[in-house]
């Protein structure tokens, strides 16, 4: 399966990722043929309930194929599973009605569902200072705010969004068709498409549209979190081999004089760095997967991971770049979309800065 996985996406994904990173119509057509043809090859929505159409494979098992299916940010998307955060969050906290309108047809990939956490006026580290309201009327809830970083709202058909209720913050699942839902606009992250900020205007949100307990929406997020960063580490060094094969490629058959670039002492250390980081973020996200897998928090082990493996994908498609010099910055390579994954996956799902502080603050606290 892992040589299936890795084919695929090597072989149909990575050919087609200048179109889904422009977005709009062709991106949508490009999409939907790779998905047909995974699900041809029987490689659909492997970790995704098998009573809905999917693989059925367990955590632990689908973690073993996270890096090659992540080689390409459009993998997970391609194959189905990028609807896995949002399955396991409805199946464990959504009412019946619900999880019968829309798991189903995640999985079969008939639809797509965003979620909206941060917001523009405040600090995506700091959840507490959400100002997105939720207030209770006879019909449901009443939902006003405005959100951004919503992946893929222009073509959700539910966004998951995290509002102040009168008992804390709680999460609702809000049709996208809804009056007053809106998209503002498409928010190009490093020039690439898929990113939006969203605005709610009273948007009357069905009372079973509640996640859960009312004032449980952090701990909702908590676990997906967990999840979601673990899976992020180990696709980010999935990319990361994916620049570290590139940049050695490039060593071994680039002319210079009288031999090739990996003769010289200068580009064997970037290869010995490379791979000494990648090596090093492999091992903490394994530990990291191993431990989320068993229903573990994890917290220290995941911020250990999700910095290693943010710094690594940064560090190597760096090197890579500058081992194939000017060319490493053109379009003829995926080094500039590497290098702009590299960059964000230093703020995505917590800044560095956050992992740090409060990784070493758990530490701390386990020794006083």
């Amino acid at each position: 399966m892992l040589d299936k996985v890795s084919g695929f996406v090597t072989d149909q994904v990575q050919p087609a990722e200048s179109t889904l990173d422009a977005g709009g119509p062709q991106a949508r057509e490009a999409l939907n043929s790779l998905r047909a043809e995974a699900k041809a090859r029987g490689l659909w929505a492997l970790p995704l309930p098998l009573e809905h159409g999917g693989g059925g494979l367990g955590l632990a098992d689908y973690f073993a194929l996270a890096e090659a299916e992540g080689r390409s940010d459009h993998g997970p998307a391609a194959l189905g599973s990028a609807s896995l955060l949002d399955v396991r969050m409805l199946t464990a906290h959504a009412s019946t009605p619900v999880r019968e309108q829309y798991v189903g047809a995640l999985v079969a990939g008939e639809i797509t569902g965003c979620y909206a956490m941060t917001e523009p006026e405040v600090a995506g580290s700091d959840p507490t200072g959400i100002l997105t309201r939720a207030e209770r009327v006879a019909d449901g809830w009443l939902v006003t705010g405005r959100k951004w970083f919503t992946t893929g709202a222009a073509d959700a058909a539910y966004c998951t969004v995290l509002a102040r209720s009168p008992k804390g913050l709680s999460s609702f699942v809000v049709p996208t068709g809804s009056p007053g839902f809106r998209v503002v606009r498409e928010l190009p992250v490093l020039g690439a498409a898929g990113q939006y900020e969203i605005a709610l205007e009273d948007v009357l949100v069905p009372r079973e549209n509640l996640l859960g307990d009312e004032g449980s929406g952090l701990a909702i997020a908590g676990g997906r979190l967990a999840l979601g960063r673990t899976l992020r580490c180990l696709r980010w060094i999935g990319q990361a081999e994916r620049a570290y094969d590139l940049m050695c490629d490039r060593a071994t058959s680039r002319r210079l004089g009288d031999g090739v670039l990996a003769d010289r002492q200068l580009v064997r250390q970037h290869v010995f760095e490379a791979l000494l980081a990648i090596r090093s973020a492999r091992a903490l996200t394994h530990r990291a997967a191993a431990l989320v897998a068993e229903g573990e928090r994890a917290r220290v082990e995941i911020g250990l991971a999700k910095v290693a493996a943010a710094r690594t994908l940064h560090q190597v498609v760096d090197s890579a770049v500058q081992v194939f010099g000017a060319e490493g910055l053109t379009p003829d390579t995926p080094l500039p979309m590497l290098a702009r994954l590299g960059r964000a996956a230093r703020i995505l799902d917590g800044a560095d800065e956050l992992h740090v502080s409060a990784t070493a603050r758990a530490v701390l606290a386990q020794r006083s």
